[in-house]
């Protein structure tokens, strides 16, 4: 054997025993992205869930040299499209927009989980604050006269059981919120959940359903077209995307003191995912969310941009889960 070749072997031999103990995907680390991101996102394309996965993932595929694509699971509230996350490789090629819903209600709310929102994923980013916002279908509404939350509440009270509320999901904010504001008025109306805010939205549209909590990025479209009328937004301060429409507190009188229902969607890997990994997307996402324009982009449309870090996020996470557990106790609400 030439000494040429003897060394190449050595070389080879010491190759094989760094990575019999590296742990896996140690040489992939550092070429990370080397291949196509996928973000799954847990609901129907159109919503705002979304919206924010897509403007995120198109900075990163800019700035990252790698695709980063969308992939759209949606059912189960969510927790179809977050539990093939949680169980996906932990190598940084699989990611989740998760939702306040995914990570801090559908605990509370599904008897039975089929992942661990907070063992089973390690945080990254909050994205995005959002708030929700009550519409009604513009042309049923002036029919009915309801131009304020007071009107609609008369209206739904001279009617029990007649009114169907819409919601992208069991155990999203934008059902929780209509939960909320049912327990709060004593007004009872069906809840009709579909796979996201899209569908949901085109339900309201087309007149079949009465009302909905929706996030106000992808109903802003409708609000802006005249074909959806803002009744109230539900965060605990007016939107500065809708200054003239009223908090539900405000609109709501005595009934509704207190009522708040904001949502929040934040990227998460699986966990086990390498800090390195999860540090690099926060650190891009971070950047992205910080440009003047992705920040004109989101806040036109009623989001409020984040890029905290992953301890940061992880906090959040725990504190959500803490509040929305007496909410959905008292509402009522389950899901077998």
């Amino acid at each position: 054997m030439s000494r040429t070749a003897s060394a190449s072997r050595r070389r080879l031999l010491g190759a094989a025993a760094l990575a019999s103990v590296l742990p896996a995907g140690a040489f992939a680390q550092g070429a990370w992205p080397a291949k196509p991101v996928r973000i799954v996102v847990p609901f129907a394309a159109g919503g705002t869930t979304d919206i924010l996965a897509r403007a995120v993932a198109q900075e990163l595929t800019r700035t990252l040299g790698q695709s980063f694509v969308v992939d759209n699971r949606a059912g189960a509230g969510g927790n179809i499209g977050a539990d093939l996350v949680a169980k996906a490789a932990p190598d940084g090629y699989t990611l989740l927009m998760g939702t306040v819903g995914t990570q801090s209600i559908n605990k509370w709310l599904y008897a039975r989980m089929p992942f661990d929102p907070q063992k089973d994923f390690q945080p990254i980013t909050l994205v995005a604050g959002v708030p929700n916002v009550m519409v009604v279908n513009t042309e049923k509404a002036a029919a009915r006269n309801i131009n304020t939350v007071a009107d609609f509440i008369r209206h739904a009270k001279a009617n029990p059981g007649k009114l169907n509320m819409a919601s992208s999901g069991n155990g999203t904010s934008i059902h929780l919120a209509g939960e909320l504001f049912k327990s709060m008025t004593g007004v009872y109306m069906t809840h009709f959940p579909f796979g996201g805010s899209n569908p949901a939205l085109l339900s309201l549209l087309a007149g079949d359903m009465d009302v909905m909590f929706d996030n106000l990025p992808s109903a802003m479209p409708h609000i802006k077209s005249g074909r959806l009328k803002a009744l109230a937004v539900t965060s605990a301060q007016r939107s500065a995307a809708l200054p003239d429409v009223p908090t539900v507190e405000e609109a709501g009188g005595p009934s509704l003191k207190g009522f708040e229902a904001s949502s929040w969607f934040g990227l998460l890997a699986p966990a086990g995912t390498p800090m390195d990994i999860v540090n690099r997307v926060q650190q891009e996402t971070a950047k992205a969310l910080a440009t003047p324009a992705m920040k004109e982009r989101l806040q036109a449309q009623g989001a409020i941009p984040s890029g905290n870090t992953p301890a940061q996020f992880a906090q959040q996470i725990d504190r959500e889960l803490k509040k929305w557990q007496p909410v959905v106790k008292a509402s009522g609400a389950k899901v077998d």
